[in-house]
C-alpha cells in the first residue's frame, strides 16, 4: 500500500507559477514510477507528466511541454511538479499517482493515487 499526499495548490494569476508536491508514504517509492494528472470541472482526467523511478526518463502531455516540469526526490519521498506560465485553461484539480511501469502516460497504469490539490488560474 502507498499512500499519496499532494500540496502546493492554490490560486494564482495567469502568467505565475506553482509548484506542487506529493508526499509518498507506505512501501518504497524508489521503485514507482510518478505520474501527475488533473481533472477540470465537466472533464475526464487527463495526463500531464511522469517520471521513471530514478529521473533519468520523462513523458509530458504537449500542452504542458515547456511550461512544466516533473522531477522526484527519493530521499525525501516526494514528486514535484513545477508549474510555469500558467493558464485559465490549467484549472483543475491535480493528482498524483504510482506505476510499477517506465513513465507511463495512460491512466489505466497508475495504481496508487493521492486526493489532488486545486490549481486555479485566475485571466
Amino acid at each position: 500500500q502507498v499512500q499519496l499526499v499532494e500540496s502546493g495548490g492554490g490560486l494564482v494569476q495567469a502568467g505565475g507559477s506553482l509548484r506542487l508536491s506529493c508526499a509518498a508514504s507506505g512501501r518504497s517509492f524508489g521503485n514507482y514510477a510518478m505520474g501527475w494528472f488533473r481533472q477540470a470541472p465537466g472533464k475526464e482526467r487527463e495526463f500531464v507528466a511522469s517520471i521513471n523511478w530514478s529521473g533519468s526518463i520523462t513523458n509530458y502531455a504537449d500542452s504542458m511541454k515547456g511550461r512544466f516540469t516533473i522531477s522526484r526526490d527519493n530521499a525525501k519521498n516526494t514528486v514535484y511538479l513545477q508549474m510555469n506560465s500558467l493558464k485559465p485553461e490549467d484549472t483543475a484539480v491535480y493528482y498524483c499517482a504510482t506505476s510499477p511501469l517506465i513513465a507511463p502516460i495512460t491512466i489505466g497504469n497508475y495504481r496508487y493515487w493521492g486526493r489532488g490539490t486545486q490549481v486555479t488560474v485566475s485571466s
